[in-house]
């Protein structure tokens, strides 16, 4: 850049800019707009974010940062903007400049996104070198954190390097003009990635007459036929949704027995005809991170019943790869396609060539595969909106494509880098550093070997791509947990256990950029108390650094421990022995009416034994077993084939015109509020044998636990001084539950918080270790 003497109207800047603003185009189009201005300076990369300097007249400088937010790329999240006067230099030009050597990135991987419209259209013209090019990407959209291998982020570094861009390819690369300008994954026909369509036994599967792998795939789908598609993160089964029989014989050589299946369709008109939606939801469904957006479904529909039987909402998303808007526009108008993990059930995703055709070759019957290899599996994300009094809100379920790597603020500074291991269903883990952390991509149950290479590959590769090594692991208290037993064999020294309902309580602080204190009804299925019994209904009152049991669901036995986790009705019987030792009844309960065709008289006087006795019957005080046990006592569900099914069969099954109640008692003694539903087992079980519907029965139990757990946070409130609330833990995934307590505690004037960016089950607990440890480094004497 040539320099003269500037004029003394002339002005001089820097401009400090923060976010995600690397990797998604935002030099090249700080490059166009200061040249659109006349500006002359230069913008780089550094470890901070983006560093702009500006000199130019000041009218241009104004308009400059008037429209450096509103006008970024689709992808950049501008978090902060800083600005500090500098000396005119009278440099002219303005040039893109590499990044200064040293330091370590805050973002230097950006999470996977959705096609743009840019690229869409140039994909459906016929005069477009890219037309029907299934791996079209730009600046703006493409897969980032499926391909990287390393950093920093450069092709030679992806899962791409393997493919050396044409002339034309790398003049767009090369240009600061194109739009894909440093676009690490482009590419064309004639240089990039090719699709395949084989038979499970490895061989090239027919075309038919128009040599084409995706029109013959279409074809099959039509059929009936079932398809491993591959995909950003890994592979999806897929087949038509309106085929009962091929739904069925998916799920039969999935052994998936009742779990929805999520689905996928053309666009927002489509999903429209399935499900309920309003503009909170159409917003998630175009989004860039194009999760699967669960919303009520409507009745009528031609979607098959085994595609989410006896659930009351359907998962439904978009296409977000060219692939699949190929595979749509091969298909009939408003076709809805069962998009399913690529998997057998509770396995990790297959997301290799060679893993698919072993494992998924029993299951599909064609795939559609690629030679873009996937570097990290990664399952869609699944969200939802909830009601609440001022507005729509949206609660994640599951963060993962999309979502990740993105960095979430903690709200005190990290004093040393920390690993959090999670829990153990639902896995994720979290690094932290600094004022930041990274939670990582959805892993799944840690119960078997494969997943727990999924955690640990997971682990090493974040660590790589975000250069943090860790000198502090934080883990669950749980001793049996595959994670905490990897906490021990880690070679980190210093270790920090974080209560499992702590953990979510902070979770949801931290990601609200609160330290509290706060009161936290944390209700889940299973998490281990310190007092080493089963916890799961628990009023806390805690703050990042701690937390004390301010209450609880009346503690019951756990007949067979872990079995009575997939076996309802052992727990419908637990609170039946309760009820019965409360009243001083000595023998065991009867078998409920709506249980006497599923279990047989030894096996629920045996259970009803160890209930009595304790043997084999560890004390919990979960709400997430309370329902099963209303579940069961109510017919809908004595046995289980997926975490969460009882309870989603009795939200399901709630009669939305009954207005009724069940008793549930709230008392208040010697420093503990006890939620105790006995009252409630024995009124639920009155009304079973009197032959009252299920869907009445479902709705007053559920008004009773809400209102109860309502009752008891007041009185916490109250006698604590605390006015905000946390709800977190799987139980509130039930919509109905979060809705209703969420509208009677504002209404008692406490202000309520609800995970919302990350899972509000177990998959945000790893985020809530991370600022607890983060707190406790700080706290340590001699300082951090």
């Amino acid at each position: 850049m040539s320099t003269h003497a500037p004029p003394a109207a002339i002005r001089r800047v820097r401009v400090r800019v923060e976010g995600t603003v690397q990797g998604v185009g935002f030099r090249p189009f700080v490059y166009r707009l200061a040249g659109e201005l006349e500006l002359a300076g230069y913008v780089l990369n550094d470890t901070c974010g983006v560093l702009v300097e500006l000199e130019g007249e000041p009218a241009a400088l104004a308009e400059f940062l008037d429209r450096l937010s509103p006008d970024a790329p689709a992808l950049a999240r501008i978090e902060r903007v800083a600005v500090a006067a500098r000396e005119p230099t009278g440099a002219a030009g303005f040039a893109i400049l590499a990044s200064p050597p040293g330091g370590v990135a805050q973002t230097p991987v950006t999470p996977d996104s959705a096609t743009c419209g840019e690229c869409l259209r140039e994909l459906f013209d016929p005069a477009d070198r890219r037309h029907r090019y299934a791996f079209i990407n730009c600046t703006n959209c493409g897969p980032r954190f499926t391909i990287v291998r390393g950093v920093p982020y450069d092709r030679a570094l992806t899962t791409m390097a393997g493919f050396r861009m044409c002339a034309h390819c790398q003049a767009e690369y090369d240009d600061p003009a194109d739009r894909r300008f440093h676009a690490q994954p482009n590419a064309c026909p004639d240089c990039g990635p090719s699709l395949s369509l084989m038979l499970t036994a490895g061989s090239p599967a027919p075309l038919g007459a128009r040599d084409d792998a995706i029109g013959a795939a279409a074809e099959a789908l039509r059929d009936g036929r079932i398809l491993a598609v591959k995909g950003i993160g890994g592979f999806h089964l897929a087949c038509h949704a309106e085929n009962e029989r091929a739904v069925a014989t998916l799920r039969a050589r999935k052994h998936r027995e009742d779990k929805p299946f999520a689905l996928m369709v053309a666009d927002v008109g489509s999903a429209s005809e399935i499900v309920r939606i309003g503009e909170p939801e159409e917003r998630l469904l175009c989004g860039a991170e194009r999760p699967i957006v669960l919303a009520p479904r409507l009745p009528g529909t031609a979607i098959a019943p085994s595609v989410a039987p006896r659930a009351p909402e359907l998962g439904v998303m978009l296409p977000y790869a060219p692939l699949q808007h190929l595979l749509f526009a091969e298909l009939e108008q408003r076709t809805a396609l069962v998009m399913t993990s690529g998997n057998v059930s509770d396995e990790p995703i297959a997301f290799r060539d060679d893993d698919a055709t072993h494992r998924l070759s029993s299951i599909a019957d064609l795939l559609l595969v690629h030679d873009r290899p996937i570097q990290t599996r990664t399952d869609d994300s699944v969200v939802r909106t909830i009601d609440r009094p001022h507005g729509r809100r949206t609660v994640t379920l599951r963060r993962s494509r999309g979502y990740v790597p993105a960095a979430l603020a903690l709200p005190e500074e990290c004093p040393r880098a920390v690993l959090a291991l999670g829990a153990e269903l639902k896995s994720t883990f979290c690094l932290a550093r600094g004022g930041r952390a990274w939670v990582s991509h959805h892993i799944g149950d840690l119960e078997n070997y494969e997943t727990l290479r999924s955690f640990t590959d997971g682990i090493g590769h974040f660590k790589q791509i975000l250069a943090v090594e860790p000198e502090v692991v934080a883990h669950d208290l749980h001793p049996e947990y595959l994670s905490s037993k990897y906490a021990e064999e880690c070679g980190v020294e210093e270790l920090i256990g974080v209560q499992h309902h702590h953990a979510h309580l902070a979770a949801c602080l931290a990601e609200h950029g609160e330290t509290g204190p706060a009161l936290g009804a944390i209700f889940d299925g299973t998490g281990y108390g310190p007092d080493g019994t089963i916890w799961g209904g628990e009023l806390l009152l805690g703050d990042l650094g701690g937390f004390r049991r301010v209450g609880a669901l009346l503690p019951v036995a756990m007949p067979g421990g872990a079995r009575a986790i997939t076996e309802p009705w052992r727990m419908a019987c637990a609170w039946l022995t309760a009820l019965a030792a409360r009243d001083g009844r000595e023998a065991p309960p009867e078998i409920p009416v709506t249980l006497r065709d599923a279990i047989a008289q030894r096996s629920w006087q045996q259970v009803a034994g160890l209930a009595r006795s304790g043997v084999s019957s560890p004390a919990t005080t979960s709400v997430g077993r309370l329902f099963d046990a209303v579940a069961a006592l109510c017919g809908i569900r004595p046995r289980v084939s997926y975490e969460g099914q009882a309870a989603i069969e009795l939200e399901a099954a709630c009669d939305p015109a009954e207005r009724g109640r069940l008793p549930c008692a709230v008392r208040d003694g010697d420093g503990m509020i006890t939620l105790d539903p006995r009252d409630t087992i024995e009124a639920v079980s009155a009304a079973v044998a009197a032959g009252e519907p299920a869907g009445v029965i479902a709705s007053r139990f559920h008004a009773a636990i809400c209102h109860a757990t309502v009752e008891a946070l007041r009185s916490a409130a109250a006698s604590e001084s605390c006015g905000t609330v946390v709800l977190a833990g799987g139980v509130f995934q039930n919509r109905r539950l979060l809705e209703t307590a969420i509208v009677g505690l504002e209404r008692s004037g406490l202000r309520v918080l609800v995970p919302e960016r990350l899972p509000i089950g177990d998959g945000g607990i790893s985020f809530g270790q991370a600022a607890v440890a983060s707190r406790r480094i700080a706290e340590t004497p001699g300082g951090p």
